[in-house]
């Protein structure tokens, strides 16, 4: 069965103020529409990812604080250290109740194996498990940077897919990847494996420093699972309407 569609908002915000401020500009539609069918929920309580930034400086706090708020959340924070330390770390961030979490593929299978471990033991009191995926290769990292700079000689297709089966041999739930590489990625690792893709941006937007981008109707016929999607919306001069349009394209 394939897995239900869903936009993340990269909330890539310095502080939880910040952060707030700009979700009180997608709640407040609660205010504005009687009905409350499965779109204006979504709408309202948006899934939203949190990042480097935001958690170093707020912390676990800022998970608390969206959770109570209602939101799920994707704690983006790429995970990638010998296996014994990751596993250690996933067994914290599982007490957060967060509702994904990521690790870096390129740590191999046995670090992705400890991950999981560590995360199961830490969510062992949710009904809800957490899903664990991996990162294949950013989407700033082109062919050029694939060859020149890390020393990997095949294409980055191949790279990917390989990343994304030893992500699954791990027993992981996906894998963050370029909207290019979904299909190739289900065709491989199955329909029931999680295809997340950042680097989304709608036509009329700049690309900014991602190379490998898409937009949101691009990526659902490329088969994405969840697009992630920061600065179309975050950025708009009316986040509501750019955020409905993303779901609008892309469900």
């Amino acid at each position: 069965m394939a897995n239900q569609r869903d936009v993340i908002i990269a909330c890539d915000f310095k502080c939880a103020d910040e952060t707030i401020q700009f979700l009180d500009k997608l709640t407040r539609i609660r205010d504005e529409v009687v009905s409350c069918d499965d779109f204006r929920i979504g709408a309202a309580r948006p899934y939203v990812k949190i990042g480097m930034e935001l958690f170093y400086a707020e912390g676990p706090d800022m998970i608390k604080l969206l959770k109570k708020r209602g939101h799920k959340v994707f704690l983006d924070l790429k995970l990638h250290d010998i296996p014994n330390t990751v596993k250690k770390a996933m067994q914290v961030i599982g007490g957060y109740g967060v509702d994904m979490v990521n690790v870096h593929a390129a740590g191999g299978i046995e670090m992705m194996k400890a991950a999981k471990e560590g995360l199961m033991l830490g969510a062992a009191r949710y009904a809800d498990k957490p899903k664990l995926i991996a990162v294949t290769q950013l989407t700033s990292t082109d062919e050029k940077t694939l060859h020149n700079e890390l020393l990997i000689d095949r294409p980055m297709n191949e790279v990917v897919r390989q990343y994304a089966l030893n992500t699954k041999a791990a027993g992981l739930d996906g894998v963050v990847c370029s909207a290019y590489e979904a299909a190739e990625i289900h065709e491989a690792c199955g329909t029931d494996f999680l295809t997340i893709t950042p680097g989304i941006r709608f036509a009329d937007n700049s690309t900014d420093d991602q190379k490998r981008v898409m937009t949101p109707a691009q990526a659902k016929l490329e088969g994405s699972d969840y697009i992630v999607v920061g600065r179309s919306i975050t950025a708009a001069e009316r986040p509501i309407d750019a955020y409905t349009r993303c779901r609008e394209e892309f469900l």
